[in-house]
């Protein structure tokens, strides 16, 4: 297994593991990696990719935020998404992403990671502390249209 940044070639399997890890989304998903290889899209700022035998078996979608909850210094690398094949779940792939993106940001001149999760997504809860995050909040967000 391999963890390396992604390049145009991978648009097409990073599509496919975006679709499976947030199908509400789906419809956007190939626009937004298009732009993130023209240099268009504001986020992610890095994605790195696993690849097993040369087939692409996760991804994990960095930024850099100025907040994240229970953080302080103001420069934060932040783990927008995350994902791995369920194929590939329990073998050290979504560990080898999360230490890959720590050095990233630690290169970026980052003191914390942080991320974020579904209130009620218990499994990437789990996951999330395996690699070593804590929970720092539980937090509910509203809308309302005007």
């Amino acid at each position: 297994m391999n963890v390396r940044f992604a390049g145009p070639g991978d648009a097409a399997p990073w599509e496919a593991m975006r679709r499976q890890l947030w199908p509400e989304g789906s419809a956007g998903h190939a626009e937004e990696i298009a732009a993130f290889f023209a240099g268009r899209l504001r986020e992610p700022v890095a994605v790195l990719v696993a690849e097993d035998g040369g087939t692409l078996i996760g991804f994990a979608e960095l930024s850099i935020r100025n907040v994240a909850e229970g953080c302080s210094s103001g420069h934060i690398a932040y783990l927008e998404g995350w994902y791995v094949a369920p194929r590939a779940r329990r073998l050290g792939v979504g560990r080898a992403l999360i230490a890959a993106a720590e050095r990233w940001g630690t290169e970026q001149g980052c003191s914390e990671f942080a991320s974020d999760a579904r209130i009620d997504d218990e499994s990437s809860a789990a996951a999330h502390a395996a690699v070593g995050f804590e929970e720092v909040e539980r937090i509910r967000c509203f809308r309302k249209a005007l």
